[in-house]
C-alpha cells in the first residue's frame, strides 16, 4: 500500500540526510599549499595540491550531530584541491567516507567531485605566477633531461617521514599525465592565454545510515543539472531543501521513493528480523581481492590485528573496509576505524592499538617504499594488486575450506569469478534493449485499451519518464539508452541481493560457532553499578568450558577470538541486558538463534558437527527484491521555496551560489510542511533500532563510556594540541592494556579463574596459555612501535634489540650455539653464568637457532625465552637504560620516552615472575638444548662414587636423551640433544664394576642451560648389588625447581610443584617392619582412594590440560606407592634382624606356589581356579623377572602395577593374591590383605580405571616385552 511521507524541520534523527556540504577553492583566501600532501616543489604547480575549504553547509548544526567543518573538509577532499586544464581528463569522481562518534554510532558521507572552470582572476594570476617561478627554477637548477615534472611524483619517499604514505594524485591523474606528458605545451604547463583552468569542487551529503545508491544518484543528478544546457524544473535549493528536511528515513522493513532533479530515487531499510543495512557492494570487494583473500582479511579483523588498506581509489578503500565491518555481524569493530586517512592524519599510523585504516597509493609507488612503524601484527591489503599480507601464525577460520566453497557458489550464481581480480562491472543477464522497449510498447497499448489498473499505470508513467529523460520522446530513437537504464536498475537489484546472500553466509557461520554462547555467560553481579565497579575483576564468560566443546580444528582461532575486545563487548552486552535493553545487533542475533533452535531439533555434538550451508539465502534476497521493485512510501516532491527573485539562476557548468536563508532550516510556514509523515508517526526508537548501535538508555550509556578509552571524535582533529592528546591517550591505553593482560595471565596461570568456576584445578590448557602469551608479544610489539622512526625489518622490538646489540659492540658474527662441540667446556665452566643468561646472550642463542625465523619470529622467541627464565622485565629494563639510543630511535611522544608510564609497564611485567612458564620449551621443539646432569650422593658416603661407573638417560614430554655415560671420577656430565620438553623421568644406572660398586644416591639434578630451569630427581636409595633391593638401575620422577634453588627445593615460585619420586624417608617407613604398626588401615585406604581419584580426574580433563601420567602412577602419592602401602600393611617376618622387606617377594612366592601346585595338579584347599587371570598373573611376573634390566624389587613391583593397570588386569590380580593360602601365612590377622571387604573395595576402585586408555612412558617399560 503506497503512502505519502514527508517531514518538516523535524528531528534530525528521523531525516534521510543530516547535512549538505560544498567544498572547493575559497577565492577570498586564495591558494594555500597543502604541506601535508608529501609533494616536492619540483612538481609543476598545476600538479600540486592546495588546501580546500568548506564553502557552505546546511543546516548550520543539528542537535545530536554537530558539524565538524575541518574533518568533513579533510574527508571530502583528502587530496585537497586539484587543478586541471582542458588537456586533462575532467571526469567526475565519487567516493564515500565515514565518521565515528564516541557512543559507537557512525555518520556516512557521500562525495561527488567534479571540475569547474576557474573564473577568479586572482586564482588564475596566482597559478600563472607559481608556474613561471617553477619554470625558471626548474631550468636554472639543472641542465639535465627536461622531462615532465609529473615524473617526479614517483620519487622515492623519505625513510624518516610518513609523507610517503599520502599522495595528491589519483588513478585518473596518472592516466591523464601519461596521456599528455609527451604533448608540447601540456604535461603540467599552464598559459592563461592558451589554457582554460579548472579546479575540483565537491558536493557532499551526510547521512545517518549508509544509503550509498540513493545518495550517489541524488548527487549525480544534481551535478547533471548543473552541467545541462537547460535549466532544471526547479531551483537547486528546492531539491536540496527537500532531501534535508522533507525526506524521512524509510520505516524499518519498508522502501521510500523520493525525487531527485532528474527522476525518482528509491531507498529501503531492512525489517526487524533482517540483517542491518549494508549497501556497499560486497560483490565488488570480493572481485577486488578474491574469496580466499577476503576470508583471510576477515579473520585478521576478527582477531583485531592492525589492518591497513592500500589503493589508488578512495572508494575501493571504503568498499573493502565497509564490506569487512558488515560481515562481522553480530560483532562490532571496537577500535580506530578510518577507511580514508588523509595527509594530516598520518600520525595515526603510529597508533599502538588495533586499527582498520586506509591510505592512498602514491602513483608508481611499491609496497617496499612504505615505512610503517607497526608490521609485526599488521595485515597489509594491497587492493590494486589483489594481495593480502597477513601476520605470521594467523589461525585458519573455522571450516574455511567449506566456507570458501559456499561463498564461491554464491558469487558464481551472480556471474562473478571467485578468484577475484575483476575490476569491471559484473555482467548483467537482463533482457536486451530492444526487448525492453517492446515490452514498454505493449504496456502502452494495454493502457490505450483500458487494461491497466492504478499501480500498473504508475509504473508505466515512470518508464515513460525514464524514456524521455534518456532518449527523447521517440521510443525507437532511445532503445539503447532506455535499455541502459534498465540495466542499471537490474544491476542495483542484483548487487543488493548478492550483498545480503554473502552476509547471510557469514551470519550462518557465526550462528553455528556461537549458537550456545548464552550457556557459558556468567551472571555474577547483583546490579549494573556493582558490575561496572568490578568490571576488570569480573569473569563474564567461561572460556575454558566453551572451548572444551568445540571441534579441535577450531580451537586455535576461537581461543584467540575469545580474547578480543569485540567478543568481550558482545558478552558485556549480554550481561547488561539483565538491567537494560539489549543492543539491537545482539537482540537480532539472539532472535535468530532462538528461531534456529525452534526449527532445528537435531541435537548434534558440537565437536563433531557437520558444515551446514545457509538456508535463508533466497528468502533474504526476496525480501529486498520486494521492497526495491515497489516503493511502500513516497516522500513530498520538491517544490518552490520562498526565494528572492534573481537567486538560483541557472548557469551551465557552474554550481550556483545557494540562497542560505531558505536552506539554513526547514520552512514551517509553507503548505508542504503541514503533511504528517508515516515515519514521524512511527516510534522513533524503533525506526533507528536496527542500524544504530546505541540505545537511549541511561544505564547503557554508562557502560558505553566506561568501556571506551579512546575518543573517536578527536581522532579527526589535526590541531597540535589534539594530536598530543591523542598520543597521550595511546600511552594511557598501552599501560592499561599491560595491567589487564598481566593480571589475566596471572589469574589463569594460578588457577583462580578455574576455582571460581568450581573446577577446583590449578591447571590451564596449553592452548589458552599460548593465546595469552601471543597477546603479550603483540602488546610488546605495539608498545615498541609507538613513535618509532628508525626500524630494521618488520619487528619494532627486534629492531631495538639489534640496535642495542650494535651499541654494545656486539656486531661481530654471533657466537656458536652454546651446545656446539667446541664450546662445551667453556659453557661447562661458565654454567652458573649461563644459567641466568644476559640479554645479549639470549639474543645470540635466538640468532643461532636453526628454525629459519623472521624478525618477528625472533622477537617472539626472545620474549618466550625471557618469560620462561623470569627475566623479561629485567631484560627490557636493561634495554631501556640506553637513553641516547632511545632518543635516536623514537619520537618525543613515544611510550618508551614517557618515563613514569614506562616504569609502571615494567612493574606489571615483573609480576609475571611469580608464576612458572614453559612457553619457550614447548613452542620451539626442534632446537638443540645443552643439558647438565649432576649426581648428588649422600654426603657421608660420597667417597663410594669414585668406584661407580654411572650412566643416565633423561626423558621428557618430547623424547629422551639416550644413555649418557658419566666420565670416571666425576659426578656430572654436560651434553646437548634435541629439546626434551618438560623433563619427567630419569633412568640412573651403573655397570657393577669395581670392588665397592655401590652407592647411596640422594638425588640427581638436571639443568637446562638455556632456559635456566632446574629439575630435581629425588632418589634416597642404594644403587648396587647386595644392598637394598639389589637394583643397578632406578627410574626417578622429577620436579621443576626455581633456577639456582637446588639448595632449597622446597622454595617454590608460585605454582605448586609436581610430585617427585618417593623419598628415602617414605621408603624407610614402608619397608621397616618395626614401624609397620604405625600404618593405620584407614590412612592406607584413604591414600589408595586419593591416588585413584587423581588418575580419574586426569583423564576427565581436556587433553591439552592433562599433567604427567608417570607422576600420578610412580611419583610420591602415586598409585604404585599407595598399593605398596596396602600390601605391606600387617606383613609378617620371621627374620631375626629387622631388614627391609619387599612386596615383590610375596608376589614372586605366590606365582611360584601357583606354578608348583599347577604342576602337581592340586591347588591345596585354595579357592583359586585355573583360568586366564591366574595364567596372565604368572606370565607377567615371569616376564618382568626375565627382563635384562637390573631394576631391583621395587622397580619390578612398579612395572607389575603399571602393566596390570595398562592391560586392565590389576583389579583381578589383587583378589587372587589375597585369596591364595600363602596370604594367611604371610599377613597378620588384622592385615588389609586378609580383610575381604577391604580387598573387594580395592578391586572396585581399580576397576574404575579400566575405562581409561593408559599409555606408559618408554622409560618405564624399556626392555620388557608385554
Amino acid at each position: 500500500m503506497n503512502g505519502t511521507a514527508g517531514s518538516s524541520s523535524g528531528s534530525a534523527s528521523c531525516r534521510f540526510a543530516h547535512y549538505f556540504v560544498v567544498c572547493g577553492v575559497d577565492t577570498e583566501t586564495g591558494l594555500e599549499p597543502d604541506d601535508g600532501a608529501g609533494e616536492g616543489f619540483e612538481q609543476s604547480p598545476i600538479r600540486r595540491s592546495f588546501k580546500s575549504k568548506v564553502l557552505v553547509h546546511y543546516p548550520e548544526n543539528t542537535d545530536r550531530n554537530p558539524f565538524n567543518k575541518d574533518a568533513v573538509n579533510m574527508l571530502c577532499m583528502p587530496r585537497g584541491l586539484s587543478f586541471r586544464t582542458q588537456a586533462d581528463r575532467l571526469d567526475p569522481q565519487f567516493h564515500s567516507f565515514t565518521m565515528s562518534f564516541d557512543d559507537g554510532t557512525r555518520s556516512y558521507g557521500f562525495v561527488h567531485t567534479f571540475y569547474e572552470e576557474v573564473t577568479s582572476a586572482q586564482i588564475i594570476t596566482a597559478m600563472q605566477t607559481l608556474y613561471q617561478m617553477h619554470h625558471v627554477e626548474h631550468h636554472s637548477a639543472s641542465s639535465t633531461s627536461p622531462s615532465s615534472s609529473s615524473s617526479s611524483s614517483a620519487s622515492s619517499p623519505s625513510t624518516s617521514s610518513m609523507d610517503s604514505l599520502v599522495s595528491s594524485l589519483d588513478e585518473s591523474d596518472a592516466e591523464s599525465l601519461a596521456g599528455v606528458s609527451s604533448c608540447l605545451g601540456c604535461g603540467g604547463s599552464f598559459d592563461p592565454a592558451r589554457d582554460t583552468l579548472y579546479v575540483s569542487k565537491a558536493l557532499c551529503l551526510l547521512t545517518p545510515l549508509p544509503f550509498l545508491q540513493a545518495a550517489r544518484q541524488f548527487l549525480s543528478q544534481l551535478h547533471q543539472a548543473v552541467t545541462s544546457h537547460t535549466a532544471p524544473p526547479l531551483p537547486l535549493e528546492s531539491y536540496i531543501h527537500n532531501i534535508l528536511y522533507e525526506v524521512p528515513l524509510p520505516p524499518p522493513g519498508r522502501s521510500l521513493r523520493f525525487h531527485g532533479v532528474q527522476g525518482p530515487i528509491v531507498c529501503q531499510r531492512p525489517g526487524p528480523g533482517e540483517l542491518p543495512l549494508g549497501e556497499f557492494p560486497l560483490g565488488e570487494a570480493f572481485s577486488l581481492l578474491g574469496v580466499d583473500n577476503m576470508v583471510q582479511l576477515l579473520t585478521c579483523a576478527l582477531l583485531e590485528t592492525q589492518v591497513l588498506l592500500y589503493s589508488q581509489d578512495y572508494q575501493h578503500l571504503m568498499t573493502v573496509a565497509e564490506g569487512v565491518t558488515t560481515l562481522l555481524f553480530p560483532f562490532q569493530w571496537q577500535h580506530i576505524y578510518l577507511p580514508i586517512v588523509s595527509a594530516p592524519l598520518h600520525h595515526l599510523l603510529d597508533a599502538p592499538l588495533p586499527f582498520l585504516m586506509g591510505i592512498q597509493r602514491r602513483v608508481g609507488a611499491q609496497r617496499s617504499s612504505l615505512h610503517l612503524p607497526h608490521e609485526a601484527n599488521l595485515c597489509f591489503v594491497d587492493i590494486d594488486n589483489h594481495c593480502v599480507e597477513a601476520p605470521e601464525d594467523l589461525p585458519v577460520f573455522p571450516d574455511q575450506t567449506e566456507l570458501i566453497q559456499e561463498l564461491s557458489e554464491v558469487l558464481l550464481r551472480f556471474g562473478l569469478p571467485p578468484q577475484g581480480g575483476a575490476v569491471t562491472k559484473p555482467a548483467i543477464t537482463t533482457a536486451s534493449p530492444r526487448l525492453s522497449s517492446l515490452v514498454l510498447e505493449d504496456l502502452m497499448e494495454d493502457r490505450r485499451n483500458g487494461n491497466l489498473g492504478g499501480e500498473e499505470l504508475a509504473v508505466l508513467e515512470r518508464l515513460q519518464a525514464l524514456a524521455q529523460r534518456c532518449g527523447g520522446d521517440k521510443m525507437s530513437g532511445g532503445e539503447k539508452t532506455l535499455g541502459h537504464v534498465f540495466e542499471e536498475e537490474e544491476e542495483e537489484l542484483k548487487n543488493a541481493k548478492l550483498n545480503i546472500q554473502l552476509r547471510e553466509v557469514f551470519s550462518g557461520r557465526f550462528a553455528a560457532m556461537f549458537g550456545r554462547y548464552e550457556e557459558f555467560v556468567i551472571h555474577s553481579a547483583v546490579d549494573l553499578d556493582s558490575w561496572l565497579s568490578n568490571r576488570e575483576g569480573t569473569l563474564n564468560f567461561d572460556k575454558g568450558s566453551f572451548l572444551s566443546v568445540q571441534p579441535a580444528a577450531h580451537l586455535h582461532f576461537l581461543s584467540r577470538f575469545l580474547e578480543t575486545s569485540m567478543f568481550s563487548s558482545f558478552v558485556d552486552g549480554k550481561v547488561i541486558s539483565r538491567w537494560a535493553d539489549r543492543e539491537p545487533l545482539q537482540q537480532l542475533f539472539d532472535n535468530r538463534l532462538e528461531r534456529e533452535r525452534l526449527y532445528d531439533t537435531d541435537e548434534e555434538d558440537p565437536r563433531n558437527c557437520r558444515y551446514r550451508k545457509c538456508t535463508s539465502l533466497f528468502e533474504s534476497a526476496q525480501a529486498i527484491e520486494r521492497r526495491m521493485m515497489k516503493a511502500d512510501h513516497t516522500a513530498i516532491h520538491p517544490h518552490l521555496l520562498d526565494m528572492r527573485i534573481g537567486q538560483g539562476r541557472h548557469q551551465p557548468g557552474y554550481f550556483p551560489k545557494l540562497q542560505a536563508d531558505v536552506l539554513a532550516q526547514g520552512q514551517n510556514s509553507n503548505k508542504w510542511s503541514s503533511r504528517v509523515t508515516a515515519s514521524r508517526k512511527s516510534d522513533p526508537k524503533r525506526s533507528s533500532m536496527t542500524e544504530h548501535s546505541g540505545v537511549d538508555n541511561e544505564q547503557r550509556q554508562k557502560h558505553t563510556f566506561a568501556r571506551k578509552n579512546l575518543c573517536q571524535s578527536k581522532l579527526l582533529d589535526t590541531s597540535p594540541q589534539a594530536v598530543t592528546q591523542t598520543h597521550r591517550e595511546f600511552v594511557d591505553g598501552l599501560l592499561s592494556e599491560c595491567r589487564l593482560k598481566t593480571k589475566r595471565m596471572l589469574m589463569e596461570r594460578m588457577g583462580k579463574e578455574s576455582m571460581e568456576l568450581g573446577q577446583g584445578e590449578a591447571n590451564i590448557t596449553g592452548l589458552q596459555e599460548n593465546t595469552l602469551i601471543h597477546g603479550l608479544c603483540d602488546l610488546l610489539e605495539r608498545t615498541w612501535g609507538h613513535g618509532l622512526q628508525l626500524k630494521q625489518g618488520k619487528s619494532a622490538l627486534w629492531s631495538h634489540l639489534l640496535h642495542y646489540q650494535a651499541a654494545q659492540g656486539k656486531t661481530e658474527t654471533p657466537a656458536e650455539s652454546p651446545g656446539c662441540n667446541g664450546s662445551d667446556q667453556r659453557l661447562f665452566d661458565e654454567g652458573t653464568v649461563l644459567l641466568r643468561g644476559t640479554l645479549i646472550q639470549d639474543m645470540r642463542f635466538i640468532q643461532t637457532m636453526s628454525e629459519g625465523l623472521s624478525e618477528v619470529g625472533q622477537a617472539r622467541a626472545w620474549i618466550h625465552l625471557a618469560l620462561e627464565k623470569k627475566m623479561l622485565s629485567q631484560h627490557l629494563k636493561e634495554l631501556l637504560t640506553n637513553q641516547e639510543l632511545l632518543r635516536q630511535l623514537y619520537k618525543p611522544h613515544s611510550f618508551l620516552l614517557c618515563e613514569e608510564e614506562r616504569e609502571q609497564f615494567l612493574f606489571h611485567l615483573l609480576s609475571l615472575n611469580t608464576v612458572d612458564y614453559l612457553c619457550f620449551t614447548r613452542v620451539f621443539t626442534s632446537i638443540n638444548i645443552p643439558y647438565r646432569v649432576v649426581i648428588i650422593p649422600m654426603k657421608k658416603l660420597s667417597i663410594a662414587m669414585a668406584t661407580v661407573n654411572p650412566w643416565v638417560c633423561v626423558s621428557g614430554e618430547m623424547g629422551d636423551s639416550g644413555v649418557r655415560q658419566i666420565p670416571k671420577n666425576t659426578q656430572e656430565i654436560f651434553f646437548q640433544c634435541k629439546n626434551l620438553g618438560r623433563l619427567s623421568t630419569l633412568q640412573l644406572g651403573q655397570e657393577n664394576s669395581g670392588l665397592l660398586a655401590k652407592c647411596l644416591i640422594d638425588c640427581v639434578m638436571v639443568y637446562n642451560e638455556i632456559t635456566g630451569h632446574t629439575y630435581k630427581f629425588p632418589c634416597g636409595r642404594w644403587l648396587g648389588k647386595g644392598v637394598g633391593d639389589g637394583s643397578l638401575e632406578r627410574v626417578l620422577i622429577g620436579q621443576l625447581v626455581s633456577p639456582g634453588a637446588e639448595e632449597d627445593s622446597g622454595r617454590w615460585t608460585g605454582t605448586p610443584p609436581e610430585l617427585a619420586s618417593p623419598s628415602q624417608c617414605a621408603r624407610t617407613v614402608l619397608g621397616s617392619l618395626g614401624s609397620r604398626s604405625r600404618m593405620h588401615s584407614v590412612e592406607v585406604q584413604e591414600d589408595m582412594r586419593e591416588a585413584a581419584n587423581n588418575l580419574v580426574k586426569q583423564f576427565h580433563k581436556p587433553e591439552q590440560e592433562r599433567g604427567n601420567l608417570t607422576v600420578l602412577l610412580c611419583g610420591e602419592g602415586g598409585l604404585v606407592l599407595a598399593l605398596e602401602k596396602f600390601l605391606l600393611h600387617g606383613f609378617k617376618s620371621n627374620r631375626l634382624f629387622q631388614r627391609n622387606v619387599f612386596v615383590w617377594d610375596f608376589v614372586e612366592k605366590a606365582v611360584v606356589s601357583i606354578e608348583t601346585a599347577d604342576q602337581m595338579g592340586d591347588l591345596h584347599g585354595s579357592t583359586l581356579t585355573k583360568g586366564p587371570p591366574v595364567d596372565l598373573l604368572c606370565h607377567y611376573v615371569n616376564a618382568i623377572n626375565a627382563s635384562p634390566r637390573n631394576i631391583g624389587k621395587e622397580g619390578k613391583f612398579q612395572l607389575f602395577v603399571c602393566f596390570g593397570l595398562r592391560d586392565r588386569l590389576l583389579f583381578q590380580w589383587l583378589p587372587l593374591l589375597a585369596a591364595f593360602p600363602l596370604a594367611v601365612r604371610t599377613y597378620e590377622e588384622g592385615a588389609l590383605m586378609r580383610d575381604r571387604a577391604a580387598v573387594h573395595s580395592l578391586s572396585r576402585i581399580l576397576a574404575t580405571l579400566n575405562e581409561f586408555t593408559i599409555t606408559l612412558e618408554a622409560a618405564l617399560v624399556k626392555g620388557v616385552e608385554l
